[in-house]
């Protein structure tokens, strides 16, 4: 790993399952940029357990604090039981507040050919803070499940202030804000209602418009190029932004970014998939896009813009594909020949 003085410090999580095999190429492919970063290698999810006893150690929170930059693979969450997201404790740490999912068409005989669309999500707050217990009855212990969300109106304020922000920087023309206003009057309503405050402040710059969240689900099946920009709370977020990744190819092309006002954090959105792990068969795309946002992230541009032409000139070919994607590419393969193309 690179450690150079005159380098953007960078902490770097390699994550579970297929996460090493991608960081890898990765990095591999950053290094052939020369991309001005030194790596600051943490610890996180299962490999901390085995080493801290805990997914999420200290001294990783500690050193992404120092850093204010990170680069992640994914992480695996247990189903129902075991230890809590290291994903949503590592926004309620460090306070990244804002998550962004871009999601755009890469594979010319894809289902769509016109998508790019970006979602913005409240990170904090909503339904996932994990305000939740069970109720006893009788001799069942969990009878009953509850659960609760919280969304405070500086909450909704900061989060409307960086999406139209956002749009201006990146010359978009347009943000959606989707709600549930209908049924959860007073949680998305207050998100509603702030954000349309907020909206007017940039009138003339950015148009906005609302959506119901099951009818913004349909519309982004049946004509995903109406939206520009998505801006919604954080269940929602979470639902609609694997929506979108299915679009425009899966997962495996779906990278995204948590920033808050000290630190940012971009990651590969995927899954760990431990049962392709350690195959070489991994689809590192994501996380290189996910890099690509973080070259702009710290105003590389040209960088985040040469990466990016690489990804979309190496995947616009099925003989340098790797196999998810319809091609029979290793991870190395695809690393080698997307090299040849920066």
């Amino acid at each position: 790993m690179s450690n150079y003085e005159d380098k953007i410090p960078c902490t770097l999580i390699r994550g579970d399952g297929i996460g090493p095999e991608i960081v890898d190429a990765t990095i591999t492919i950053l290094e052939a940029m020369k991309a001005p970063f030194a790596w600051q290698e943490q610890t996180g999810g299962l490999a901390a357990i085995e080493s801290d006893g805990d997914p999420l150690p200290e001294r990783t929170l500690e050193n992404m604090r120092q850093t204010r930059l990170a680069l992640k693979g994914p992480l695996t969450t247990p189903v129902g039981s075991g230890f809590r997201s290291v994903n949503v404790r590592l926004r309620e740490e460090l306070n990244l507040f804002a998550n962004v999912r871009p999601g755009r068409s890469l594979i010319p005989d894809g289902r769509f050919n016109d998508v790019d669309v970006v979602l913005i999500r409240e990170n904090t707050g909503g339904f996932y803070v994990g305000v939740e217990h069970f109720i006893p009855i009788g001799d069942d212990p969990h009878a009953v499940a509850e659960a609760s969300g919280y969304l405070t109106r500086e909450d909704c304020r900061r989060i409307a202030k960086f999406a139209f922000e956002y749009a201006i920087a990146t010359k978009r023309r347009k943000v959606t804000v989707v709600h549930k206003a209908n049924i959860l009057k007073k949680l998305t309503g207050l998100f509603l209602e702030t954000v349309t405050n907020i909206g007017k402040e940039y009138a003339g710059q950015v148009e906005l418009e609302e959506r119901i969240v099951d009818n913004c689900a349909m519309q982004l099946v049946i004509n995903p190029a109406q939206f520009d920009i998505i801006l919604t709370t954080n269940m929602f977020g979470d639902i609609l932004s694997d929506e979108i990744a299915g679009l425009v190819g899966g997962l495996g092309l779906a990278p995204g970014a948590n920033i808050g006002a000290d630190a940012a954090m971009f990651e590969a959105v995927h899954g760990s998939a431990p049962d392709i792990a350690g195959q070489n068969v991994a689809n590192p795309t994501a996380l290189l896009l996910a890099s690509a946002m973080m070259l702009d992230h710290c105003e590389l541009h040209a960088d985040g813009d040469r990466l990016r032409n690489a990804i979309t000139t190496t995947l616009a070919t099925p003989a340098t594909r790797t196999r998810d994607l319809g091609g029979k590419l290793s991870t190395t393969d695809f690393t080698r020949a997307l090299i040849d193309n920066l």
